[in-house]
């Protein structure tokens, strides 16, 4: 699997290992062909990391990933209300 970050390392993404992420100045293509844009990342706001295992109850910012220290909770997450 693979996961984008973004500057404060929360993991807003998480994507299969063969999925072709084009990351680009102004937005990151998703696909080849591409089948999404991804508008509020770029180049400049994200970090792609490969070759990664999320946990089992990923969910978007509710992890921060760095190559350093791994997966760690986000220490802001709240659970959202059902």
């Amino acid at each position: 699997m693979k996961t984008l970050t973004t500057t404060s390392n929360c993991s807003v993404y998480i994507f299969d290992d063969n999925e072709v992420l084009n990351i680009g100045d102004d937005q990151i293509a998703v696909g080849e062909p591409v089948t999404f844009y991804i508008g509020d990342h770029n180049s400049s706001n994200v970090t792609l990391f490969e070759n990664v295992t999320p946990p089992d109850d990923w969910a978007i910012n509710k992890y921060l990933y760095t190559a350093d220290n791994g997966w760690e909770l986000n220490p802001n997450w709240v659970e959202p209300a059902t």
